[in-house]
């Protein structure tokens, strides 16, 4: 890599900028100048980079000047504040949040399924939501032997896709159930401890909610196909890190199981697990803190004459957000 960058990280002290900053490193990004920003109440404070503290500084519109490239982990209503200044200082915007997700002429990017998108960017550079990511990882090698015309998921999402807070509530809940102590709840619209919640997000007016709708709506334009269809159950589990999803889809021609799996072994970033530890699946414990969707119990739907089911799970603030960032700056590095 000839080319060095520029980079700021824009919310550099959550769980999800943290993460950037470490895979820029595992990366071998080569970052010339790191730039943490962050609110005011954290300017001041410093960030390791490669063995170095970095000064953290406050976000303001003249913050992204000189900069390549800026790494966005911040909500949607940040980024939107700031996108406008970003552009105009020339950097590119790879962005984490929802903001600009289905916006037309922003490309919503999996480097290793439509990486060509990012660089018809103006500006803007889309992460996608981190289950949306990881099922399309799953089912994309599938999707190249035949479109994928319709499927039906179940998410089973981390507590930390709710940020430190919904870590902390688990935790909290656990002690105050082992302790025989009432358990209280902030975060979550039930407890968390010992429960699944079926709900997450905000429910739109077809009664599915808007982080349901991800799945369809971002995986058309991940996979290029705008027909796509997804029936989604979004579902809050009492895991600490990495998202589980189950996946029943339909494609054009029946594809066999070996085929199936012949074309999620082959594909770049995601792992066929056959016979790990003596299972045919994976578990959100093996899957955090790396890159690779793990993908297993491939089989026929008993449903649907084209159909196949499958399990998959992936660490989302890596894959599913840090460091598909990551990767979609790393394609510029050529």
């Amino acid at each position: 890599m000839s080319k060095t960058f520029k980079v700021a990280v824009l919310g550099a002290t959550g769980a999800v900028g943290q993460e950037m900053m470490k895979v820029l490193e595992e990366y071998e990004i080569p970052v010339s100048r790191l730039l943490p920003l962050a609110s005011a109440r954290s300017a001041g404070g410093t960030v390791r980079f490669r063995g170095e503290n970095v000064l953290i500084e406050e976000a303001t519109d003249a913050s992204f000047d000189g900069m390549d490239f800026v790494l966005g982990a911040v909500e949607a209503d940040m980024s939107r504040r700031f996108a406008p200044a970003i552009k105009k200082s020339g950097a590119v915007y790879i962005d984490n949040s929802s903001a600009f997700r289905l916006e037309p002429d922003v490309p919503l990017v999996v480097p290793e399924i439509n990486g060509g998108d990012a660089f018809l960017n103006k500006g803007i550079i889309s992460n996608p939501n981190c289950s949306t990511i990881i099922t399309m990882m799953a089912v994309a090698g599938i999707a190249a032997l035949s479109p994928i015309r319709s499927m039906v998921a179940s998410t089973y999402q981390a507590v930390s896709g709710a940020g430190i807070n919904g870590l902390r509530e688990l935790e909290q809940q656990m002690k105050a159930l082992a302790a025989g102590e009432s358990v209280e709840r902030k975060v979550f619209p039930a407890q968390i401890a010992l429960n699944v919640i079926p709900f997450i997000g905000s429910q739109l007016d077809n009664l599915y909610t808007d982080e349901e709708m991800k799945m369809q709506n971002e995986g058309q334009r991940i996979l290029h196909q705008p027909d796509l269809k997804v029936t989604c159950t979004c579902v809050r589990v009492p895991v600490m890190r990495s998202h589980s999803i189950s996946a029943t889809l339909r494609t054009d021609r029946k594809i066999s199981v070996e085929e199936a799996n012949a074309a999620i072994r082959s594909f770049p970033g995601v792992r066929l697990i056959e016979d790990y530890e003596g299972r045919c699946y994976p578990t959100p414990l093996d899957t955090s803190g790396q890159d690779l969707v793990w993908v297993g119990r491939v089989r026929e739907d008993l449903t649907c004459e084209n159909g196949l089911s499958l399990w998959c799970c992936g660490d989302q603030i890596r894959k599913g957000a840090a460091a598909n960032a990551v990767q979609i700056l790393k394609l510029f590095c050529k």
